[in-house]
C-alpha cells in the first residue's frame, strides 16, 4: 500500500480526494499497487464530511510520518507551498503539484532535490489543468526539437473574451460575470493581468527548450484594455481575439517569450478554442504541428491531471524520472528586436492627421516595390474613395512598368480604375488588399486573354470596364 498526502483541502485538494476514492479501485490496479490518502492537512475542520478521519492541522505530522509516500500541494501560491515542499522531498517523499506558481519560481531547485533523493517532483497540473501537456513534452515529443509553443492558457480570460466577442459586453460585466460562476477569482488580477498565464509558458518553454525561462523576465500584458469595439473590428475582419501565451526558439539558439491579447484569423487553430477551454499549440521540427485540448481548469480535470502524476510516482517511487528542464537561463531575446504584425485602431479625432501622413508617405517615400505592403499599411483607416482610388493608381503604375518589362503595354481607362477602387473600398475599414482586386480583375483576366490569344500582346492594351469585371481590347 501507497500512502498519500494532500495539502489543501480547496477545489482541487477536494478533487483530488474525491477522485481517488471515487476510482479507487481503477486507480490502485494502474498504479500496481492500493493507493491510501493518509492525511489531508487543512487550517478548517469539515464536520460530517469524510475528509474528517483524515484530516490534521500540522504539517509536521505528515513530513515525519515515513509511511507517507507521496506529498500532493494543492494549496497554491509560493509560501508556505516552498517550505512544505522542500521538507517532504528532503524527507524522501515524491511531490506532486498542481501549482504554478511554485513550480515557475522554485521549480529548478526543487527538481534537483528530488534527482538527488532518487525520487520525484511532478507537476503536470500546473500548466493546462486536465490537459496532459507537460507529459507529452516530457516523453512523447522527446525525439523532436520543439521550436513553438503557442497556447490559450487561461480559462478564466479566454470565457471573458469569448462573452465579448458574442455578447457584446464590456469587460467588468463579464467579469462580475466570470466571478459569479466561479471561474474568476475575488481579485482577478493574476488572470486578467496576465500573470497566470506568464507564469505557464515559463513552465511549458522551460521544459520545451531545456532552458529555464525567469516569468519574470517574460513581457505581460492582460485583457484589461481590450474593448467590445476591439471584438467588433476583428468580427468584421473575419478574426477573434485571445489572449496567448507563446515562445519561440530561433534559429541562433537565442528565444522570446511573451504574453499578450493576439487577433486570430480563422485559419489558427486556437480560433475555435472558445468558453473556459484551454488549448496549446506545438510546433516541431519532426513532427510539425500537433494541439492538445480541453478543460483547463476546474475542480475534476485539475484533479485527474493530479491524480496522474500520483499514478506516476507511485510506479516510479525510488526512480527518478528524467525531466527535459536544467537551471541554465534562456538567452531571451528583447521583443523590440522580434518582428511582429499589429492591429492599429485609431479614434476619429486623431484619423484626419493620420490619414494625411499616411497618404503623403505613399506620394512622396515609398518605392515601387514596396507597394505591395500598402494595404497592410492603411487596411484599418478609414478612407475616403478617392484615396483608394490614388492607391489604385500607384498600384497599376507598378503593374504597367512591369508588364513593359515584358512587352506588354497596358492603357486603362477611367471606368476602369474607378472600377478598381469601388471593389478596393469599403466604408467602414477602408482599403481591403487593392493588390487581390487587381490580381483577380486585372492580372488573371489578362493572362487568360493573351494565352487565347484574344487581345495582341504586340500592340497596346486598352483595360475598361464591363459588367461585372474588366474588359480588354486592343
Amino acid at each position: 500500500m501507497i500512502n498519500v498526502a494532500i495539502l489543501g483541502y480547496g477545489t482541487v485538494g477536494s478533487g483530488v480526494f474525491e477522485v481517488l476514492n471515487e476510482n479507487k479501485e481503477s486507480i490502485s490496479r494502474r498504479a500496481g499497487q492500493e493507493l491510501h490518502v493518509k492525511y489531508v492537512l487543512d487550517l478548517r475542520d469539515f464536520p460530517g464530511q469524510p475528509v474528517e478521519k483524515v484530516l490534521v492541522h500540522d504539517y509536521e505530522q505528515i513530513v515525519s510520518d515515513p509511511e507517507v509516500d507521496i506529498v500532493v500541494e494543492v494549496m497554491g501560491g509560493v509560501e508556505p507551498a516552498y517550505t512544505f515542499v522542500k521538507k517532504a522531498l528532503l524527507a524522501g517523499k515524491n511531490v506532486c503539484t498542481s501549482n504554478k506558481a511554485l513550480v515557475a519560481k522554485h521549480g529548478p531547485e526543487l527538481m534537483e532535490i528530488a534527482k538527488e533523493k532518487n525520487i520525484n517532483f511532478l507537476f503536470e497540473a500546473s500548466c493546462g489543468g486536465g490537459i496532459p501537456i507537460i507529459r507529452a513534452l516530457n516523453g512523447s515529443l522527446t525525439a523532436d526539437e520543439v521550436d513553438e509553443i503557442t497556447g490559450i492558457l487561461n480559462g478564466t480570460t479566454n470565457y471573458m473574451m469569448y462573452k465579448m466577442a458574442t455578447e457584446g459586453s464590456d469587460f467588468d460585466v463579464v467579469l462580475k460575470e466570470a466571478q459569479q460562476k466561479g471561474y474568476a477569482e475575488a481579485d482577478p488580477t493574476a488572470d486578467v493581468e496576465g500573470y497566470d498565464a506568464c507564469r505557464k509558458i515559463a513552465i511549458l518553454s522551460s521544459l520545451a527548450y531545456e532552458r529555464y525561462f525567469d516569468f519574470e523576465d517574460i513581457y505581460t500584458e492582460g485583457i484589461t484594455k481590450i474593448t467590445p469595439e476591439d471584438m467588433e473590428y476583428a468580427a468584421k475582419l473575419g478574426r477573434t481575439i485571445k489572449l496567448l501565451g507563446t515562445s519561440r526558439r530561433l534559429a541562433d539558439g537565442t528565444c522570446y517569450a511573451m504574453v499578450a491579447p493576439f487577433m486570430l484569423g480563422q485559419n489558427s487553430p486556437l480560433y475555435s478554442v472558445n468558453d473556459v477551454f484551454n488549448a496549446v499549440f506545438v510546433h516541431g521540427n519532426m513532427l510539425g504541428d500537433a494541439m492538445f485540448y480541453g478543460s483547463g481548469a476546474g475542480k475534476l480535470p485539475t484533479a485527474s491531471a493530479v491524480v496522474g502524476d500520483i499514478v506516476d510516482a507511485a510506479k516510479h517511487l525510488h526512480v527518478n524520472i528524467v525531466t527535459n528542464w536544467n537551471s541554465t537561463p534562456a538567452v531571451l531575446k528583447p521583443l523590440d528586436e522580434v518582428t511582429g504584425r499589429f492591429f492599429v485602431r485609431i479614434k476619429k479625432e486623431a484619423a484626419e492627421e493620420t490619414k494625411k501622413e499616411v497618404m503623403n508617405m505613399l506620394k512622396k517615400t515609398i518605392r515601387p516595390e514596396f507597394l505591395n505592403r500598402i494595404d497592410e499599411t492603411i487596411m484599418f483607416l478609414p478612407l475616403t474613395e478617392n484615396e483608394i482610388r490614388q492607391i489604385v493608381l500607384l498600384q497599376i503604375k507598378s503593374v504597367q512598368k512591369m508588364l513593359a518589362e515584358n512587352g506588354v503595354e497596358l492603357e486603362m481607362t477611367d471606368a476602369a480604375l474607378n472600377f478598381l477602387s469601388q471593389v478596393g473600398y469599403d466604408p467602414e475599414f477602408g482599403a481591403r488588399p487593392v493588390k487581390r482586386a487587381i490580381q483577380r480583375y486585372l492580372l488573371n483576366d489578362l493572362s487568360k486573354k493573351l494565352l487565347a490569344q484574344e487581345v495582341d500582346r504586340s500592340k497596346a492594351i486598352i483595360v475598361d470596364a464591363g459588367g461585372d469585371g474588366l474588359v480588354f481590347r486592343n
